[in-house]
C-alpha cells in the first residue's frame, strides 16, 4: 500500500492490468518508473537511501526475482546466507559456533555503501555469461538505470541496485557471488594446510611419564602430573605448518575466521581489498574492516560478539578432558 513517485497502489489490480503489462513487455514497451527516495537512520547516526517502486514496478520486479533465483540460487556459494531460502542469520551463526573452533584471529568485513555503488556494467556482463535472452537483459538494465526522485527532483543513477526494491537481493547475492568464488577458489585452498595440527611434544611427555609413574604404582604423582597436563594444550598451538581459513558472507557483510600467523590475516585483509577494488569496484571501509584477536577481544557479527573460549578448570563430566577451550562463543552485546 506504500505510494511510490505516482498514486498507484495495490487497490485496483486486476487481470487487465497484469494482461497490459504482459502487452507491453512484449513489445518492449514497458517504462520502469523512478523511484520515490526516502532516508532511513542508520546506528552510526548517518542516513541510509531507501527507494519506493511503484505497484506495477514492484510486481514486475517479483517476477523478475522468481525467474534469476530459480537459476542461480543453485550455484551460489554455501558461505552466502543473506536473502536466500532456507538461509538466514540463524544458519549463518550456527556454521560459526559448530565448525570454526580453533580460530586465532578473525577478519570483519564490511564492503562500503555496497548496494549503492554495484558498478551496472559489471553487473550486465555477470548477468549476460549465463542468460542470452536480450530482451530480458534490457529489462533489468532498464531498471538499474531508471533513476529516483528526491524532494520531487529526477536524478540519474549510474551505479547501485534499487535499495528498497524487491529484486535488489538477488541482484546484489548474484553480484557478490563473485567475492565467494574468489575465496573459495584462491584464498581457502592457499590457506588450509594439514588436517590437523601436530601434538604438543611437552604435553606428550607429561603423558608417558604419568603413564609410566601410575604402572609402577605412584598414583599420587602421576595425579600430580595430570593436573600439571590440564595446563598445555593437546596440540601445538605453534604449528608452523598448520593453517585453517573459513569464510561466511551475509548480504554485504562478511566475516574470515584464520588459524595462523596476524600477519597472514594482514595480507589475506589486503588480497580481499584488492579483488574487491579491482573485479567488482567496490571499497572496503577501513574503519569497519578489522582483524581481531579471537581469544582476547571478539568480532561483532549479525549482532554477536563472537569469540573463542579458554578455560583449562572446564572439564566434560563423563570424559573429564576439557571441554571449552578453543571452542566459539556468541555473546549478547
Amino acid at each position: 500500500m506504500t505510494k511510490g513517485t505516482t498514486s498507484e497502489t495495490v487497490d485496483g489490480m486486476s487481470l487487465k492490468k497484469i494482461e497490459k503489462i504482459i502487452d507491453d513487455l512484449c513489445h518492449e514497451r514497458y517504462r520502469w518508473t523512478a523511484v520515490r527516495r526516502v532516508y532511513i537512520p542508520k546506528k552510526n547516526g548517518k542516513m541510509r537511501p531507501l527507494g519506493m517502486p511503484t505497484w506495477s514496478d514492484k510486481l514486475l520486479q517479483e517476477v523478475i526475482r522468481l525467474i534469476l533465483e530459480a537459476y542461480y540460487e543453485p550455484q551460489m556459494s554455501n558461505h552466502s546466507h543473506g536473502f536466500r531460502p532456507k538461509h538466514g542469520c540463524h544458519t549463518a551463526l550456527n556454521e560459526v559456533k559448530h565448525v570454526w573452533t580453533g580460530t586465532k584471529w578473525f577478519v570483519e568485513g564490511d564492503i562500503k555503501g555496497c548496494f549503492d555503488n554495484i558498478d551496472h556494467e559489471i553487473m550486465m556482463s555477470i548477468l549476460k555469461e549465463k542468460l542470452h535472452d536480450n530482451r530480458f537483459l534490457r529489462l533489468i538494465e532498464g531498471l538499474l538505470k531508471a533513476g529516483y526522485l528526491e524532494e520531487w527532483h529526477y536524478q540519474r543513477t549510474y551505479s547501485g541496485t534499487p535499495q528498497g526494491g524487491v529484486i535488489s537481493p538477488i541482484l546484489a547475492n548474484i553480484y557478490m557471488d563473485r567475492l565467494d568464488k574468489y575465496v573459495e577458489k584462491v584464498l581457502l585452498p592457499a590457506y588450509n594446510r594439514k588436517e590437523k595440527r601436530r601434538v604438543n611434544p611437552e604435553y606428550k611427555r607429561i603423558l608417558d611419564k604419568a603413564s609410566k609413574l601410575r604402572k609402577s604404582g605412584k598414583k599420587k604423582e602421576a595425579a600430580m602430573l595430570r593436573k600439571q597436563q590440564l595446563q598445555l594444550p593437546y596440540y601445538d598451538s605453534n604449528d608452523s605448518e598448520y593453517r585453517r581459513l573459513r569464510y561466511i558472507r551475509y548480504a554485504d557483510d562478511f566475516l574470515l575466521g584464520f588459524a595462523g600467523p596476524k600477519a597472514e590475516a594482514e595480507d589475506i585483509k589486503e588480497q580481499l581489498r584488492i579483488f574487491l577494488h579491482d573485479h567488482l569496484k567496490l571499497e572496503l571501509s577501513q574503519e569497519k574492516t578489522v582483524i581481531t584477536h579471537a581469544q582476547t577481544s571478539a568480532a561483532r557479527f549479525l549482532g554477536y560478539e563472537i569469540a573463542t573460549q579458554f578455560a583449562n578448570d572446564k572439564l566434560a563430566s563423563t570424559t573429564r578432558r576439557r571441554s571449552v577451550n578453543e571452542r566459539i562463543e556468541l555473546r549478547v552485546p
